[in-house]
């Protein structure tokens, strides 16, 4: 009696007479009575407990036929069609041959997942394999961001770690917290984006807005586009240093430790103010047209005061010193030096040190002569004959070896008691020849007995 032989879905797959054998399928199908029945069955027991391995396809298989690829170390199911990879990842350094959709291989050089999508859309290392994870290769170390939980003293947090070469370079995080353990770099998170502080780690770019810098909010930042004020100070850490003005005018530099301030447009003044009682005034001005400066009120100059050149004063007024003592040619080689007035005519006038003679010199138009001092003095005027001017000694006298007066008063009579002139010889004379109230005639004789009055001199002179 034949056999038919139906597959579980009820189709027929084939008939078998008695006796007989049939190979429509993987497996040997034999009839009743088959004389080779018991190898047959055996055989067909070992296909199915290896799954047909082998590096080629059973011939003749059956929808839902397992099949061991030798070749790809895979387990195959038929899906009518073809041989099918039956799931899991296909472990390999290269890519897996006949893949089917849905198939996942391990890259184990790089250490990543890839799926066969069976399309050319996913750009990856094959146009039909796309990439799972992670996205880091095995020699990029881990890269990209990370779902971790970090314990802190408020409870654990979920954040957001972003790496980049194997090290932490940022965490994201929905509030700020103090890990329990210690995270390289973060001593503390901040609610938002934190960085690693140990990288030294910056934003590079443009933001629209910012609600601090530095720390420091961002409204205590000086403004470039308008009027602004610091509390602060301001530090130029440059030699060009600071310019003003629409055109340059003023600039304050640095060249080898020296500070210049230069009011560069030409001919134009560099001006210093203030304000007196509300008005303001400019005592100090330096003059671009001619170089020069102009003060304006009192000058008061604690220390020395050099100057290299003239010193003029138009003013009429005198000039007041406080200090006891001007003390001229301070440091230079001994010269002559002192007071010169400037006179109308061609000459001046010169109040002035003598170096070579050690003493005060004074005079006008060349002609100079020693002021008398009192060591020049003397009381002996005839020993110390044109040396000097006359003093008396302790005792009140001088000499001198001759005097000669021209006339200093009136004759002296003898009712001039109140005159104090020095008298000359003749006043004298003629006192005499008025001694007893009349006048007597010098003669060269001697007197007689009826010559004159009792009382009266007689001058007898030589004939």
């Amino acid at each position: 009696m034949a056999y038919e032989i139906q597959k579980t879905d009820g189709t027929v797959v084939t008939t078998i007479t008695d006796g007989g054998f049939d190979n429509t399928t993987s497996l040997t199908l034999f009839g009743k009575s088959y004389s080779g029945f018991g190898k047959d069955l055996n055989e067909n027991q070992i296909k199915l407990l290896e799954n047909s391995a082998a590096t080629s396809a059973p011939t003749a298989p059956l929808r839902g036929e397992l099949w061991f690829d030798t070749t790809t170390n895979q387990l195959k199911v038929y899906d009518g069609s073809s041989f099918k990879p039956t799931g899991g990842a296909k472990s390999t350094t290269t890519l897996p041959t006949s893949p089917s959709a849905g198939d996942l291989w391990l890259d184990v050089t790089n250490d990543q997942v890839f799926v066969y999508t069976g399309d050319s859309r996913s750009h990856q290392i094959n146009d039909e394999w796309e990439l799972v994870g992670p996205a880091f290769t095995a020699g990029q170390t881990e890269s990209g961001w990370k779902i971790e939980t970090l314990a802190s003293p408020g409870g654990n947090k979920v954040v957001s770690s972003m790496y980049a070469g194997g090290t932490r370079v940022a965490i994201l995080s929905k509030e700020q917290f103090t890990p329990s353990a210690s995270q390289t770099g973060f001593a503390e998170i901040k609610a938002g984006f934190t960085l690693n502080s140990t990288l030294g780690a910056v934003f590079e770019g443009s933001t629209t807005d910012s609600d601090a810098l530095g720390g420091i909010a961002a409204a205590n930042y000086l403004r470039s586009d308008t009027a602004d004020t610091t509390t602060g100070a301001l530090t130029i850490n440059n030699d060009s240093g600071l310019t003003l003005g629409t055109s340059s005018e003023l600039t304050v530099s640095v060249s080898s430790n020296d500070i210049t301030v230069a009011q560069t447009s030409q001919d134009k003044d560099l001006k210093f103010t203030v304000n007196d009682g509300g008005v303001t005034k400019t005592p100090l001005q330096l003059t671009g047209a001619d170089g020069g400066i102009d003060i304006t009120g009192d000058v008061t100059v604690t220390g020395n005061l050099t100057i290299t050149g003239e010193f003029e004063n138009s003013s009429s007024e005198i000039n007041i010193v406080n200090d006891a003592f001007l003390k001229l040619n301070t440091g230079n080689a001994e010269a002559d030096a002192g007071i010169i007035v400037d006179t109308n005519d061609s000459s001046d006038a010169r109040l002035f040190y003598d170096v070579s003679e050690d003493r005060w010199t004074a005079g006008q138009g060349a002609t100079y002569s020693h002021l008398m001092r009192d060591t020049d003095a003397t009381a002996d005027g005839d020993a110390n004959k044109n040396s000097g001017f006359l003093r008396t000694t302790a005792a009140g006298l001088l000499t001198v070896t001759n005097v000669s007066l021209a006339a200093v008063g009136s004759a002296i009579t003898t009712s001039d008691t109140s005159s104090t002139s020095v008298p000359t010889i003749g006043q004298v004379a003629t006192f005499g020849n008025q001694w007893g109230g009349s006048e007597k005639t010098v003669s060269t004789s001697l007197p007689t007995g009826g010559d004159g009055s009792d009382g009266d001199f007689w001058f007898v002179r030589e004939s």
